[in-house]
């Protein structure tokens, strides 16, 4: 399927997720409605524990709603096995973690390479692939090393080009620079927000660094599994998003 930009690739509809406790239900999702675009960056914030890790698992189908849906283009995954979500999964969607989760023993190529050998990607293809998605990240230099050769941004890095190798359409990142410093969590953020603007993807990042937030194009804020506050950001040049001008806040 051709994307267009501002083309609705994921939408959460009336999302909910109860947990059971000793104290009683937990309703970490409690009603959601969203919509993410293709070529935006989308903020979620919140304090530890308003539901926003749910959330993104919820959007990613890494976890089913106890009632609502979750929609990948045109795809309701209501009814996927598990095999199917999997396959979609590998298809729509890149994630981005916040423990980098790269494999210690292995190079940034291997590490980004991964996922392709994992979808039975030809040799040729992934070298392609590969070679493209460490370009982008700024890392073309660096892959033949490994991740404790590496700094947390650079690391972080790899994480991304790991995320958009297999030309997902979404990229889901959550707290991706939780274990960075405020100027590397900064070109983090910057990087996402240049890869949904540059390639079209849809992003969205989960964070409570208000710094981060005001280079989003949209925001959202949780609480206690509910949005409560939501804001499209006034219209930026890509030199203001980068400097986080002209932002309202949620």
């Amino acid at each position: 399927m051709t994307v267009r930009p501002d083309d609705v690739v994921l939408r959460g509809e009336r999302l909910v997720r109860v947990f059971p406790s000793a104290a009683g239900e937990v309703h970490a999702c409690d009603g959601i409605d969203l919509e993410l675009r293709a070529g935006e960056l989308l903020a979620v914030r919140g304090a530890s524990g308003a539901g926003k890790t749910t959330l993104l698992n919820l959007l990613g189908v890494l976890d089913r709603p106890t009632s609502g849906r979750v929609v990948i283009g045109d795809v309701d995954t209501t009814d996927l096995s598990e095999d199917e979500l999997a396959a979609l999964r590998r298809r729509e969607l890149g994630f981005v973690f916040q423990s980098f989760g790269l494999i210690p023993v292995l190079s940034a190529r291997e590490n980004v390479e991964l996922p392709l050998r994992i979808a039975g990607v030809e040799a040729a293809e992934r070298d392609a692939r590969v070679a493209e998605a460490l370009a982008m990240v700024g890392l073309g230099a660096h892959a033949e090393q490994r991740p404790a050769e590496l700094s947390g941004g650079q690391q972080q890095r790899v994480g991304v080009a790991r995320a958009i190798v297999a030309r997902p359409r979404v990229l889901i990142a959550d707290e991706p620079t939780g274990q960075l410093d405020s100027r590397t969590a900064t070109t983090i953020m910057d990087l996402l927000g240049e890869l949904a603007h540059d390639q079209g993807l849809a992003a969205i990042v989960s964070t409570h660094d208000p710094l981060l937030v005001a280079r989003a194009d949209r925001v959202i804020e949780i609480h206690d599994g509910r949005i409560v506050g939501a804001v499209a950001q006034a219209p930026r040049t890509r030199a203001e998003a980068r400097h986080g001008r002209g932002v309202s806040e949620a």
